[in-house]
């Protein structure tokens, strides 16, 4: 505010002795012509390093709010990628957990199903075992009633049904 009481203070000095208004004669107090340029020039001269001075300062303050500027969107981003990197750990480690979970189903499942596996096996060997058993013992009858057929020298009623 004092500045631009002094600005405008030197602007009015500056316009009272603007060498381009004609000064009246009449005026005995005048300065001479030499004198006045110089202080109008002193005045130019004094404006300018205001100017130069408030320059400066709407500069400095520029530099200033740019710089807060960066700072606070510095830290903004820092933040997210703080806030991005814990959320991704988390969902990682979900991801991890998740992965045991079905690791620890697919043997467990794949354990059950060795185990049916296993029981399919005994059950056919099982059956493979009756189905021997059965032929045997077919076979074994087949050669005792053939062997009491010809011991006796009947023929037998049913024929394989070949003929």
């Amino acid at each position: 505010m004092a500045e631009e009481v002094k600005k405008v203070e030197a602007e009015k000095a500056v316009e009272e002795e603007d060498p381009k208004k004609e000064i009246p004669e009449e005026k005995a107090d005048a300065p001479a012509p030499d004198e006045k340029a110089l202080v109008v020039s002193e005045n130019l001269a004094l404006a300018e390093v205001e100017r130069g001075k408030k320059e400066s300062f709407i500069k400095a303050w520029e530099d200033s709010e740019k710089a807060k500027a960066e700072n606070k969107a510095e830290k903004k981003l820092a933040q997210i990628a703080s806030w991005e990197n814990s959320k991704r750990a988390a969902k990682e480690a979900e991801l991890r957990k998740i992965e045991e979970k079905l690791e620890k189903k697919k043997a467990e499942y794949g354990e059950l199903m060795k185990n049916k596996v296993a029981l399919i096996h005994k059950q056919a060997e099982e059956k493979r075992a009756i189905i021997e058993a059965q032929r045997g013992e077919e076979v074994l009858k087949a050669e005792e009633t053939a062997g009491k057929y010809r011991a006796t020298g009947i023929i037998p009623k049913k024929l394989l049904g070949c003929f």
